[in-house]
């Protein structure tokens, strides 16, 4: 089984930038696919970004295509989430999660950790 733990969050001025990482346990990291999630207040949990088990391949929301960049790094086990050009509509609680397979539910998450967005 996979742990998950959030980083990098916290409060900042629209425009400017975070990088979230998140953190995996457990030896086969590399064979996980892995996404970004986010959830707003009083809104559903929406997808943000994915990644394959090489990081040659990502996908993006349309919402932030263009300001964020997925990426990992397989010998830290460890994935992250690069936000550029932030607005105060990006607020939320940030998570990350992870499945075994290119397709499908992810039954892995991590807590979440809050970014602001002020404008």
């Amino acid at each position: 089984q996979v742990q998950l733990v959030e980083s990098g969050g916290g409060l900042v001025q629209a425009g400017g930038s975070l990088r979230l990482s998140c953190a995996a346990s457990g030896p086969t990291f590399s064979r996980y696919y892995m996404g970004w999630f986010r959830q707003a207040p009083g809104k559903e949990r929406e997808f943000v970004a994915s990644i394959n088990w090489s990081g040659d391949s990502t996908y993006y929301a349309d919402s932030v295509k263009g300001r964020f960049t997925i990426s990992r790094d397989n010998a830290k086990n460890t994935v992250f989430l690069q936000m550029n050009s932030l607005k105060p509509e990006d607020t939320a609680v940030y998570y990350c999660a992870s499945r075994r397979s290119s397709v499908g539910d992810y039954p892995y998450w991590g807590q979440g950790t809050q970014v602001t967005v002020s404008s």
